[in-house]
């Protein structure tokens, strides 16, 4: 299974109504990161489950859902989290 589609997998827990998963991977070639294989993505997620969350509490909902993953296979997260009445 890829990456991204790892990730959508693991961010499904949190009942996505929009999910939008962007590899940036290139954008950072030759970065320490890069190098060790970790992964630069940008990530873009819509859900109820955010409601009444601050910006720090729904970042730490998704690393908790994306699990091991941010230690080895992503380096760089770049996130967007709104709830639907955001967006």
């Amino acid at each position: 299974m890829s990456r991204i589609a790892s990730m959508r997998t693991r961010l499904a827990t949190l009942n996505p109504v929009s999910l939008e998963i962007i590899d940036e991977s290139h954008k950072h070639a030759g970065h320490a990161g890069s190098r060790a294989g970790g992964g630069h993505y940008l990530l873009q997620i819509v859900t109820s489950e955010f409601t009444g969350k601050s910006t720090l509490a729904r970042h730490r909902m998704i690393y908790s859902a994306l699990g091991e993953m941010m230690e080895r296979e992503i380096h760089a997260l770049n996130i967007q989290a709104k709830t639907p009445d955001e967006v």
